[in-house]
C-alpha cells in the first residue's frame, strides 16, 4: 500500500505540494466524499482513513488505466468500513464474471478430434434461411428446453456432407452447458474407433470406454464413416449403448447413412453375413435417437 507521505513526495518532486493540499484533494474527491457521506464518519474516522483512501485513489488511477502494475486484474477497488475506519477491498468486474461463465460454459462442452469452433456455436449462429432444418432446429430446442425430462430421445440426423448436422449439435451442446449446467461430449466417432484399437496394447480399452458411456449427453459424430470391424462393433459401440439405454441417458448422432443403411454397412462383415449382431447394435441405436434426415445445401 503507497502511503500518503509517499504520495506526498511524488507530488512535491512533481510540483510543490503541502500536506494540507493533499488532504484535501483526497477529501474533495467524489468516491470518497461519497463514501464519507454515506457512512457518516466522524473526524477522527476520516483521520484514521486517510491512508485508505490515498490507496483507494491510486488503485483507481491504476484500474482505470490499465497500469501494468495493477495485481488485481479483473478486480475493481472499493471502498468498504473496517471495524470503525475505511478500508479497501475488490469487487469482479462485470467483464471479469462474464469471461468466467464463457470458460465455465465452454468447460462443461468436451471435445474429442473436433474443431475447438464448436465451443462457441449457439443457436443464435444456426441460420433458418432454409425450411428444411426447421425440423431439426425445432427438436433440439425442444430438448434443451424439456431436458431433464426421464428417459429423453436423442436424434440421429443423417444427411448429405456440410448440411450443418455437427454445427445443430454442437449449438445444443453449448445450449445445454449455458441454460441448464449440463456437460455434453461430443466426439468424432471414427477417430474415436482408432484410438480405442491404439489402446489395446496398452490395456487401455475399458478405460476409453468409461470415458465416454456415462456422460450426461453423448453427441457420436459421423457414425458409419468409421472403418468397419466387428470388434468395434460388439465390443465398444455396443457397450457405450447397451450402459446408455439402460440409463436412459441421452444421446445423439449424426451419419451420412440412414438408419436402415447403417445396419447394412454394420452387417457387411468381414466373414460374411453379420445381420444378427448389425441388428442388436440398431435395436440400441433406435431406442435412443429419433431418426430425422436433415436436407439442405452444403455450407462448407
Amino acid at each position: 500500500m503507497e502511503k500518503v507521505g509517499q504520495t506526498l513526495n511524488k507530488s512535491q518532486n512533481a510540483g510543490r505540494v503541502t500536506p494540507e493540499a493533499l488532504t484535501q484533494a483526497i477529501l474533495a474527491d467524489p468516491d470518497v466524499a461519497a463514501f464519507i457521506s454515506q457512512h457518516s464518519l466522524s473526524q477522527d474516522e476520516i483521520k484514521r482513513s486517510l491512508p485508505k483512501f490515498n490507496q483507494f485513489r491510486n488503485e483507481r488511477a491504476k484500474f482505470l488505466s490499465g497500469d501494468s502494475s495493477y495485481i488485481a486484474k479483473g478486480y475493481q477497488p472499493i471502498l468498504t468500513m473496517n471495524e470503525g475506519y475505511a478500508d479497501v477491498t475488490y469487487l469482479e468486474t462485470r467483464e471479469l464474471k462474464e469471461a468466467q461463465e464463457k470458460q465455465a460454459i465452454e468447460n462443461r462442452i468436451h471435445l474429442m478430434s473436433l474443431p475447438k469452433s464448436y465451443k462457441h456455436i449457439s443457436f443464435d449462429d444456426v441460420l433458418l434461411d432454409d425450411s428444411r432444418r426447421l425440423v431439426s432446429f425445432g427438436n433440439l430446442v425442444d430438448f434443451v428446453n424439456d431436458y431433464p425430462d426421464q428417459g429423453q430421445k436423442g436424434l440421429y440426423l443423417y444427411g448429405d456432407m456440410g448440411v450443418g448436422k455437427s454445427y445443430l449439435l454442437a449449438a445444443m451442446a453449448h445450449e445445454l452447458s449455458e441454460k441448464k449446467g449440463v456437460t455434453t461430449t461430443m466426439l468424432h466417432y471414427p477417430s474415436f474407433t482408432i484410438d480405442v484399437k491404439n489402446a489395446i496394447n496398452e490395456g487401455r480399452v475399458k478405460e476409453e470406454i468409461d470415458a465416454v458411456k456415462a456422460a450426461p449427453v453423448l453427441i457420436l459424430d459421423d457414425i458409419g464413416a468409421e472403418q468397419f470391424s466387428s470388434w468395434v462393433r460388439d465390443e465398444v459401440l455396443q457397450v457405450i449403448l447397451q450402459y446408455r439405454m439402460l440409463e436412459e441417458l441421452p444421446t445423439f448422432f449424426t451419419s451420412n447413412y440412414s438408419m436402415a443403411n447403417l445396419e447394412a454397412k454394420l452387417a457387411d462383415g468381414r466373414k460374411g453375413d453379420e445381420s444378427w449382431q448389425a441388428k442388436r447394435v440398431m435395436e440400441r441405436v433406435r431406442f435412443l435417437a429419433q431418426e430425422i434426415h436433415l436436407e439442405g445445401e452444403n455450407r462448407r
